[in-house]
This record gives structure tokens, C-alpha cells and sequence, in this order.
């Protein structure tokens, strides 16, 4: 299993709320306030991810994918692959829900797949764009002899 922490602080903000440190502050809502409003605002504290909270990676070996549960809750960030040889995987899909999109969850898990290809002494196909991106922004030495081109 890998425990990864992130440093950077990411926040979201919304008309009529404010989150900051994973603490929701709300503004007064004005008299006139639609119920869809007041929905957005309780959405919007439901899908922040709290920071002070580690990004845990899983690894299912047997199911052949990595993942992060997302606030406790039942919405999960994925990376899957499959045995393409004997010790070739093949690094398919990367998907993070919608609402978790733009705070570097997926990076996490394309660091661990990479990590794992290395600590198995794997050689990998690159099929998921955005795991290429990741190697491109991360040349390691170490990723970059165990890709199949």
C-alpha cells in the first residue's frame, strides 16, 4: 500500500460559500435564494477533499487497479491496467470523478503505477494519455527504461 501526501494547497470556491483549509464558511444567503443555490453550496462541501487528509493510494493487485477513496465517501479515483506478458502491464485508464478533477489526484496514482512497474522490475505500455503526460512531466530515469514504446 502507499501513502502519499500532497503540500499544495487546493481550494474551491463557489458564489455563495467559501472553502478555505477544508473548513466550509457560508455567506448569508440573500432572502431571495433558490433551493438549487443552497443545493450548489451543500455540494460544494460534500466534494472538497479535506487537506488535512493524506491521499491514500490502494493497490488491488488481484483486480489489477489503483485507487483513492474520495472524502471517505463511495466515489473513488481509478488507474487500471493488465498483464500484457509476463512481465509487461499495460497501464490502460486513469478516471477521477468530475468533481475531484484539477487537484493532481490522478497524479498520485500514475506515481504509484510507475513505482510499482519499478519496484516489479516491469516493463510498461503506455496506453492511458494521461500516464504519457505524467512520464513527460516526470522523465525519471528509472520510468523512462521500463517503457515499451
Amino acid at each position: 500500500m502507499f501513502v502519499l501526501t500532497s503540500a499544495r494547497h487546493e481550494c474551491a470556491s463557489h458564489d455563495r460559500s467559501r472553502i478555505s483549509r477544508g473548513t466550509v464558511r457560508h455567506t448569508q444567503l440573500p432572502p431571495d435564494s433558490s433551493r438549487l443555490t443552497v443545493a450548489m453550496a451543500q455540494a460544494a462541501q460534500i466534494n472538497v477533499l479535506d487537506i488535512n487528509t493524506p491521499l491514500r493510494v490502494e493497490h488491488d493487485k488481484k483486480r489489477r487497479q489503483f485507487s483513492i477513496r474520495l472524502n471517505g465517501s463511495h466515489d473513488r479515483a481509478v488507474l487500471l491496467y493488465e498483464y500484457v506478458g509476463k512481465k509487461t502491464v499495460d497501464l490502460q485508464h486513469t478516471e477521477v470523478p468530475e468533481a475531484y478533477r484539477g487537484r493532481e489526484i490522478a497524479k498520485h496514482l500514475a506515481k504509484a503505477a510507475m513505482d510499482f512497474v519499478v519496484e516489479e522490475d516491469l516493463k510498461a505500455h503506455l496506453t492511458c494519455w494521461y500516464i504519457q503526460k505524467y512520464v513527460k512531466e516526470n522523465p525519471h530515469p528509472h520510468y523512462l527504461e521500463r517503457i515499451l514504446h
